[in-house]
């Protein structure tokens, strides 16, 4: 008999950015990474990531996230293909980009957004039933790509909203409970069983230190 297939899929948020830094939602403006400060956190991840032998790289088409990947995969380009695409990019926050949560908290519409779990589109923007929508749909193109015996391993750069998304499909977790702070992110392994990809395991990436201690 065949092995099962296997799917490792690495997922990481960019690295940190000023909007970041002022705790302001970007949603999808095009701000690109702070550096020199998000370099610690970037070589950290590019560490972890080295034990991966990635099949391709998918890529969020913003600034930030190129920024992110090139830092990581440096001289590794040529044996990752990668692909960026618009679909991985952050829930668009419509009025809300560019504020604070103090600036916003006052608001009966942003409160509603935020007891909504995001359901309800802010002014402007995109709901969280949206977000899923381009992520079920790129998801079924990864998974279309995968041989059923085969061994994959992907490498993806996203934003937090997008990693919030597949942590409560895959973890069953509330969305925003399945936050990760900048430059880190998750291992979801995949095993193809019943004509099906299961989602076996969820990990952090990289260790927490407390755990790898």
């Amino acid at each position: 008999m065949a092995a099962a297939g296997r799917l490792e899929l690495v997922v990481v948020r960019h690295g940190l950015t000023q909007w970041n830094r002022e705790r302001r939602y970007q949603g999808q403006r095009d701000i690109p990474l702070l550096l020199p400060d998000a370099v610690a956190g970037l070589s950290r991840l590019r560490e972890t990531l080295e034990a991966f032998e990635f099949d391709t790289a998918h890529c969020s088409d913003l600034t930030r996230c190129r920024q992110t990947l090139a830092h990581v995969m440096e001289g590794r380009e040529a044996a990752s293909p990668t692909r960026f695409d618009a679909r991985l990019r952050e829930l668009d926050f419509g009025d809300y980009e560019g504020c604070t949560y103090d600036e916003l908290e006052p608001l009966p519409a942003y409160r509603a957004w935020i007891d909504s779990a995001g359901e309800q589109a802010p002014p402007g923007g995109e709901s969280t039933a949206e977000l899923r929508k381009r992520l079920e749909a790129w998801f079924a193109e990864l998974l279309a790509g995968c041989t059923p015996h085969g061994q994959h391993c992907a490498l993806v750069v996203t934003h937090g909203g997008v990693i919030r998304e597949l942590r409560r499909r895959f973890e069953g977790i509330g969305f925003w409970e399945g936050g990760v702070s900048q430059a880190e992110g998750r291992k979801f392994t995949f095993i193809h069983e019943r004509e099906h990809w299961q989602c076996s395991s969820s990990s952090a990436v990289p260790v927490p230190a407390s755990a790898a201690s």
